[in-house]
């Protein structure tokens, strides 16, 4: 991770550590580094937070004033972008949000010509200018600004044409969490003849994730059991990432999604290279499970870059985070919350099983995850420090062969994450505080 570009982006708290002047430099700075393309159409998308006008106004500023031509969507999901950019042959684009964070956060996500995120050394070299306050950009020709906020149904009318199946029977619930599909997704699940039960469709520019989203899974959980509905979906603030629940109200992540899916693709013979990508984090119930039937866990650090990575490297075409962002990569470039939740629609309406057949594929083995706070500039030191050494040891000696401890850094926020995973989870809760409080009088 750079100065400024982290696991996802740029992201911080808006006004603070991500300006306006900031998005106004970036887009020269990307303008820059892409000079000499010959396409110079650029398109920017933002999720419903209030400060995404601004630093799409900013960022839209800097290209314009190297010579690209900027077209917002407007409110749309990350994968929507992604999308559009490859529809219009486009130079590059970028997505406005800071995802399932609070609105007072916001971020930016620079995508490249092939609906990528874009690569380290392009990430370098733009901070590299970013970091250069003499900087001489040579101001070209001036670009053009426009509006195409009916782009989006582009990429609607491409996922309905990505699943079969009568969804008329369907009945869902969704909790859109305030974010940027909040319209264009619930207009979807009806246009497919689904009966739709929906709630936080309403955002004002502050309410985006407020106790709702894929973070606060008890919302469209609630929601199932009272609606009685076949299912339910829950999406971040820039929905491409996806959390369900079955009929019986019972969480289904993105290991679970990926194990449903893993054993779809292989009964039809579609599973290429007899292999899906996860993380570290991916429970160890999903790896049993794939072994059970003949498929191989691939693991991944932590980040949906990296599961992407490893999936285009290895040609892999399933991929997923336990966090709901999973990757179909026949068919899109990113994680994609709506795309997901289709195909789990597309799962159960062409089967005669109920969703909470496939979310009992796999069995869960007990995680513990607790957030330790540091120093920013500290978070990737906890392996550098020989006492948060011993101590890390010294735990994971207590699990032997029962669990596991693993440590990382957050990729945004001033934290490091202290998950434990075995069979007793008063124990894991108990050595996972120990530890973080550790952490943090050591780094904090």
């Amino acid at each position: 991770m750079g100065k400024y570009f982290g696991t996802d982006g740029l992201r911080g708290v808006y006004g603070e550590n991500l300006t306006d002047e900031l998005a106004y430099k970036l887009g020269k700075s990307i303008g820059y580094v892409l000079k000499d393309s010959s396409e110079k159409l650029f398109i920017i998308g933002t999720d419903t937070r209030e400060s995404g006008k601004s630093l799409e106004k900013n960022l839209a500023k800097g290209l314009l004033e190297l010579g690209f031509n900027v077209v917002s969507i407007g409110i749309a999901p990350t994968p929507a972008v992604a999308y559009l950019i490859k529809y219009f042959k486009a130079v590059g684009g970028a997505v406005i949000s800071a995802s399932h964070n609070p609105y007072i956060y916001n971020g930016i996500k620079v995508f490249n010509q092939d609906g990528y995120k874009i690569s380290d050394e392009l990430e370098e070299k733009i901070e590299d200018i970013l970091d250069d306050a003499n900087f001489d950009f040579k101001r070209h020709i001036f670009g053009i600004f426009t509006e195409e906020k009916e782009a989006v149904s582009i990429y609607s009318d491409y996922l309905k044409s990505r699943v079969t199946g009568d969804f008329s029977n369907l009945k869902i619930a969704v909790d859109f969490g305030n974010g940027a599909a909040y319209e264009i997704s619930k207009k979807l699940f009806l246009d497919l003849g689904m009966n739709v039960i929906s709630v936080n469709t309403n955002p004002d520019g502050k309410n985006i994730n407020l106790n709702c989203g894929s973070t606060n899974v008890e919302v469209i959980r609630k929601l199932v059991l009272e609606n009685k509905v076949d299912m339910g979906f829950s999406f971040d603030g820039d929905a491409d990432r996806c959390i369900a629940v079955d009929e019986k109200g019972n969480i289904m992540d993105g290991d679970h999604i990926l194990a449903a899916m893993a054993k779809s693709y292989k009964s039809q013979n579609e599973l290429i290279n007899n292999a899906v990508v996860g993380t570290v984090m991916s429970n160890i119930g999903l790896k049993k499970y794939l072994s059970s039937i003949g498929v191989d866990f691939i693991a991944s650090n932590v980040g949906d870059r990296f599961v992407l990575e490893n999936m285009l490297k290895n040609n892999y075409i399933l991929g997923a985070e336990q966090s709901g962002h999973v990757i179909f990569l026949n068919d899109a470039t990113t994680g994609d919350g709506t795309f997901t939740a289709l195909k789990i629609c597309e799962l159960v309406v062409n089967s005669m099983n109920k969703l909470s057949y496939f979310n009992e594929l796999m069995i869960s083995y007990p995680q513990v995850l607790v957030n330790a706070k540091v120093k920013l500039e500290n978070r990737n030191k906890y392996n550098e420090d020989k006492e948060i050494v011993k101590k890390i040891k010294e735990i994971e000696n207590e699990f032997k062969e029962d669990g596991r401890v693993l440590i990382r850094p957050s990729g945004t926020e001033p934290l490091v994450r202290v998950m434990i995973e075995g069979k007793c989870e008063e124990k894991m809760q108990c050595k996972a505080k120990e530890l973080a409080n550790f952490i943090e009088k050591r780094l904090g």
